[in-house]
C-alpha cells in the first residue's frame, strides 16, 4: 500500500514519527508521500523525505495559506521543485467551506500552482471542499495533455468524479470512506474506476471509523483499502496492487511494475495474455495510451508459446476461473485458447473468453463448434449494432467486420452456456439501444469503463 497523502511535518507527529513510520512498514505501506501546505511546512516535508528511504514529498500552497503566501515563498518553492525527493505539488485548491482566504486569492493561488506543476512536469494534489464548480471551472481552463494530478480527499458526488476523471486526474479517498454517515460517499467511490483510484489518509486528520476520534497516521490507511475491496467485490490484493500502481505511475514513487505479464489475476481469476495484435484499433481502448489492465503491464515484447503460456499459468485448479484476455484478440492463437481450456476443463475450472467477435473472420471458419465444450462463457465487444458507429468507434481492419460480429454473437449464443455483449459508457454509444437488443437475443448485457481493461 501507498500512502499519497500524509501531513508528517505537523506537530502531532513530533514526539513519534519514527515508531509511526515502523507501524507504517509493517502495515505493508512501501511509501508515503509527506505533502507540505506552505513555506515551513514545504521545507520540513522535504527534509523528511531526504532522512527516510520510504517518505516523498510533496509542496505546495494550501487555500486556505494562499493569502499568506509571500513571493519568497512562491520562489523556494519553484526551487524545491528540482529536488528529486519532490514527486507533487500541492496541496492546492481551493477552500470554501470556511473561507480562511478571500476567493479571489484562493484562485490565484491555485492557477499559479497548476502553471508551475505543468512547468516543472509534476502532478498536482488538489483540495476541494465545497467549491466543485469553481475547482472543475480552473481545471477545464487548463491545457489538458498539461494537467495531470489527483483529487485528494475526494467528497464530493459521482457526477462531479466523472467530470474531473474526464479531464484525466485521478480520485484519492481517505478514512471518511469508513464512516457510516458516509453511505452516499461510498456510493460515488463505486463509480471511480479502481484503475484510477489511489489511498491517502490526510492524517492527522480523519482518522477511518475504527480509529476515529484518535490521531490518523499512515498505518491506518489499510481500512480504507478494506473499504474500498468491499465496495469493488475485489480481493485486498488487486486493490493493494492497483492503487500502488497507480501512486507509481502518477508519482514514480513505489515499486516498478514488471513488464509484459503472460498470466495474472484478478479476484480468483486467471487471466492469460496471449497476444497484443488486434483487428481493431478502438478510440476507447487502454492501449491507445498504455498497456496496464487492473495493475498489470500486459505488453508483451514477444507472443509466449504454449509452453510459456501453461508455465505462467501456473496450478489451474487454484482458480474460480481461467479467462482469455490480455491486450488482444484471443482467437487469432486459437489453438493455444484450445489446448489451455482443454487442461481447464478437465481440471474442472470454467473458463471464459474475452473476444471482439471476429474470431470467424479472422480464423476463415466458424470457430463456435472448435471451442463447444472448452469455453463456459464468450464475452463480446459489439460496442453497438449500428454499423456506422462501429466503424467510428472501433476502426476495424475488415469493413466487413461489424456483420461478422453480429453473426458470431448468433453462433455464440447456440454454442455456449454464457454469453455476454458489452459496450463503453461513451458518447454516440447509446447502450439502451444494445441492452435492449441484447435481451431480446436472450444474452446479457454489461456496460464498461472506457479505457479499463480487464
Amino acid at each position: 500500500m501507498i500512502d499519497t497523502h500524509a501531513h508528517l511535518d505537523f506537530p502531532d507527529f513530533r514526539d513519534d514519527l519514527d515508531a509511526v513510520l515502523t507501524r507504517a512498514q509493517q502495515a505493508g505501506l512501501t511509501a508515503i508521500i509527506a505533502v507540505g501546505t506552505n513555506g515551513q511546512s514545504n521545507k520540513k516535508a522535504v527534509a523528511l523525505a531526504r532522512s527516510h528511504d520510504s517518505l516523498y514529498a510533496a509542496i505546495g500552497i494550501h487555500p486556505n495559506d494562499s493569502a499568506n503566501a509571500t513571493e519568497n515563498d512562491w520562489s523556494e518553492l519553484e526551487t524545491l521543485t528540482a529536488d528529486p525527493r519532490v514527486v507533487g505539488i500541492g496541496e492546492t485548491g481551493l477552500d470554501f467551506y470556511r473561507e480562511r482566504c478571500p476567493r479571489d486569492a484562493q484562485e490565484k493561488s491555485f492557477r499559479r500552482t497548476l502553471d508551475l506543476a505543468a512547468k516543472v512536469g509534476r502532478p498536482v494534489i488538489i483540495h476541494c471542499r465545497e467549491a466543485y464548480g469553481d475547482c472543475l471551472r480552473v481545471l477545464s481552463e487548463m491545457d489538458t495533455k498539461r494537467l495531470k494530478g489527483v483529487m485528494h480527499c475526494f467528497s464530493g458526488n459521482a457526477d462531479q468524479a466523472k467530470a474531473f476523471l474526464r479531464l484525466g486526474l485521478y480520485i484519492s479517498f481517505a478514512g471518511q470512506l469508513t464512516y457510516p454517515s458516509a453511505k452516499d460517499l461510498r456510493e460515488t467511490a463505486k463509480t471511480v474506476p479502481l484503475e484510477r483510484t489511489l489511498l491517502e489518509t490526510d492524517c492527522p486528520f480523519l482518522a477511518p471509523q475504527a480509529h476515529r476520534g484518535k490521531r490518523n497516521e499512515p498505518a491506518y490507511v489499510k481500512h480504507t483499502m478494506e473499504q474500498l475491496t468491499e465496495l469493488h467485490k475485489m480481493s485486498p490484493a488487486d486493490v493493494d496492487r492497483i492503487t500502488s500502481v497507480n501512486a507509481y505511475r502518477l508519482f514514480g514513487v513505489g515499486d516498478r511494475p514488471p513488464r509484459g505479464s503472460i498470466a495474472y489475476t484478478i479476484r480468483n481469476a486467471r487471466y492469460l495474455n496471449l497476444t497484443n495484435r488486434c483487428p481493431n484499433r478502438c478510440i476507447f481502448c487502454t492501449r491507445r495510451s498504455d498497456f496496464y489492465v487492473k495493475g498489470y503491464h500486459l505488453r508483451l515484447d514477444a507472443e509466449p508459446s504454449l509452453s510459456a503460456v501453461i508455465s505462467s499459468a501456473g496450478d489451474l485448479s487454484k482458480y474460480d476461473e481461467v479467462v482469455f484476455a490480455g491486450l488482444g484478440e484471443p482467437t487469432l492463437r486459437l489453438d493455444i485458447v484450445k489446448a489451455v481450456a482443454k487442461q481447464a476443463k478437465q481440471r474442472g475450472v470454467k473458463t471464459r473468453l474475452n473476444t471482439n467477435g471476429q474470431g470467424s473472420l479472422l480464423n476463415g471458419r466458424d470457430i463456435c463448434p472448435e471451442l463447444a465444450g472448452l469455453i463456459d462463457c464468450v464475452s463480446i465487444n459489439l460496442a453497438t449494432t449500428d454499423p456506422a458507429v462501429y466503424r467510428t468507434l472501433c476502426r476495424p481492419e475488415n469493413p466487413s467486420a461489424h456483420q461478422a460480429v453480429m453473426a458470431f454473437v448468433e453462433a455464440a449464443r447456440k454454442a455456449f452456456p454464457g454469453v455476454e455483449v458489452t459496450t463503453v459508457d461513451i458518447p454516440d454509444v447509446h447502450p439502451q439501444a444494445l441492452k435492449a437488443w441484447a435481451e431480446a437475443k436472450g444474452v446479457r448485457f454489461r456496460l464498461r469503463t472506457p479505457g479499463i481493461g480487464g
